[in-house]
């Protein structure tokens, strides 16, 4: 039973870092600009964090899904966050890559997105909810700290793949930093329009169901 709530932990999360967002496009754009043991210290530190966001968010699943109004939240601070990265990456992409860094400044940065993570929170309420309700996990501490492990693995496996795919695709097509910060740049600011796209369609949806049933 520890094993396999262990897995499910390691699996969930692996798939859920998978598609692309704030996270592994972050880890991207350092692999490429600050190199391989910068990304390192950001992976860790973020499997790290990804432990106790795990852990936290699991015992609050069931309340969270309950709560209204909370995917629209949500959807405005992801906004937010994926425009202010893209902002910050259009910004920085003609500045060549600089050869010294703080030793820790990966480690912080993983540390903060950690936390300001809310992509994962409808991933958790959703995939938590229904590992709890259907039993395929108990809700105890310790079989939740065994699962938290196994996503915090997860994390790691699935970044630390994204790290090498970006090294593979720089030492492959020997792209520009700036060609690929512009690139990450306009999927930040994609994704930001999505989610506000998604809200406004959603708030004039009902309001266009309602007309037409009068």
């Amino acid at each position: 039973m520890i094993f396999l709530t262990f897995f499910l932990g390691l699996i969930a999360n692996f798939i859920g870092y998978i598609p692309p967002g704030n996270i592994n496009l972050t880890l991207i754009r350092i692999t490429i600009n600050r190199g391989f043991k910068q990304a390192m210290q950001f992976i860790i530190a973020f499997s790290c964090v990804e432990f106790f966001f795990t852990f936290l968010i699991m015992h609050a699943a069931k309340w969270l899904s309950e709560q209204v109004h909370l995917d629209v939240v949500i959807d405005w601070v992801m906004a937010i966050l994926f425009l202010v990265l893209g902002v910050a990456t259009w910004l920085h992409r003609k500045k060549p890559p600089e050869t010294k860094y703080s030793e820790h400044a990966s480690i912080k940065y993983g540390i903060i997105l950690g936390f300001v993570n809310p992509m994962q929170l409808p991933f958790w309420m959703i995939c938590g909810t229904y590992l709890i309700t259907h039993e395929w996990i108990l809700d105890g501490n310790a079989a939740l700290v065994i699962f938290s492990i196994g996503s915090a693995g997860g994390a790691f496996l699935c970044l630390f793949l994204y790290a090498r795919f970006a090294q593979y695709i720089q030492s492959k097509f020997a792209l520009s930093t700036k060609v690929i910060n512009t690139s990450i740049a306009i999927l930040f600011f994609g994704f930001a329009g999505y989610h506000v796209v998604k809200r406004i369609y959603l708030a004039v949806r009902p309001k266009q169901a309602t007309e037409v049933k009068t």
